[in-house]
């Protein structure tokens, strides 16, 4: 079952509006998956909805850098830290990967012979 995608409300909404339009499909979706974390009846630490969207300790940085703790909320960010957000974000999304990485997700095992790309199983001499 699918959890319902929670519209943008207060601060939010008034982020978006300060960004062009082209950027604003790409901010939703950041949106999108903060407001959608799971936790039951209230909102996730930030720190922990981070952690899924800015690699390594990104999130943390930002969170210390807005002088946030990893254990607020979405409730609590202003308009000035969403369009902060997802300037972190963004720069992110677009920088460069290692090379055998496409989309964050490593190399997948060739599933002709199930070993990873490039490996193969040691050969039987006896």
């Amino acid at each position: 079952m699918s959890r319902p995608t929670p519209a943008l409300d207060g601060p939010a909404v008034a982020a978006r509006a300060q960004l062009p339009e082209d950027d604003r499909a790409d901010f939703d979706r950041l949106a999108h998956a903060v407001l959608s974390a799971p936790g039951a009846t209230r909102q996730p630490a930030l720190g922990a909805v981070l952690r899924s969207q800015l690699p390594g300790t990104a999130g943390v940085r930002w969170l210390h850098g807005e002088g946030l703790s990893p254990m607020s909320r979405a409730s609590a960010l202003t308009a000035e830290h969403w369009v902060s957000l997802f300037t972190a974000w963004r720069a992110h999304e677009q920088a460069p990967r290692s090379a055998g990485r496409s989309g964050g997700h490593g190399p997948r095992a060739d599933s002709r012979h199930g070993h990873a790309p490039g490996a193969q199983a040691a050969p039987r001499w006896f």
